[in-house]
């Protein structure tokens, strides 16, 4: 997480300026007002490739404001997930980057801003090749259909529903969905059972 501030100016006060009385809470500025949409595409223009001389997929940037300055918000993945470790080396690089980006031709984003860098949760949708890819094995909702993917392409997916498999192509592919699996009771393993058995094992010993 990159903090970065800049420092704002103050209003004069002239002779005729009401004096603040000393007991008062100063005044906390709002975000500056900027075009989050064009913001938006100037930092992904600035970071993307970065991301991707890191080895990594750029998957989402979200500029939001958060009272007195911005939250961006940065998503990368890669084949095989993405470590804590890896995380903070991509968000200095990030950082970095946008640092000389507004040192070298202007501001990216105006006022202050605090960025966040992350991977996907389970409940990013799946809507390019490479997201399939990466949750072979998963169980999923597309189409009106839940079932695991077994396989996943260059055209499109295979999708075990009750083990019927379903020939998917990534043209008619809607957004999936990763579905949240809970073991049943009666398959969980506790860890516990030989510790039982050890102890059961020690009284007829004695």
């Amino acid at each position: 997480m990159t903090q970065r501030g800049r420092a704002g100016a103050r209003p004069g006060q002239g002779p005729g300026a009401r004096r603040r009385r000393e007991d008062a809470e100063p005044r906390v500025p709002a975000a500056p007002r900027v075009d989050l949409t064009a913001a938006r595409a100037r930092v992904r223009a600035v970071i993307e490739p970065v991301v991707t001389a890191a080895g990594y997929d750029l998957e989402d940037v979200s500029i939001t404001r958060a009272g007195r300055r911005h939250v961006v918000r940065v998503m990368v993945d890669t084949d095989g997930g993405i470590s804590l470790d890896d995380v903070a080396i991509v968000s200095r690089e990030i950082s970095t980057a946008l640092d000389e980006a507004e040192e070298s031709g202007g501001e990216v984003l105006a006022g202050e801003y605090q960025l966040e860098v992350g991977s996907p949760g389970v409940d990013r949708p799946l809507t390019l090749p490479r997201h399939w890819r990466r949750n072979r094995g998963r169980l999923v909702a597309v189409n009106g259909l839940t079932g695991r993917v077994v396989e996943a392409g260059d055209e499109g997916i295979t999708l075990d529903v009750d083990g019927v498999p379903h020939a998917l192509r990534f043209d008619e592919l809607g957004p999936g969905k990763v579905q949240i699996e809970f073991k049943k009771l009666d398959e969980a393993d506790f860890g516990d059972e030989d510790d039982d058995d050890d102890e059961d094992e020690g009284e007829g010993e004695e």
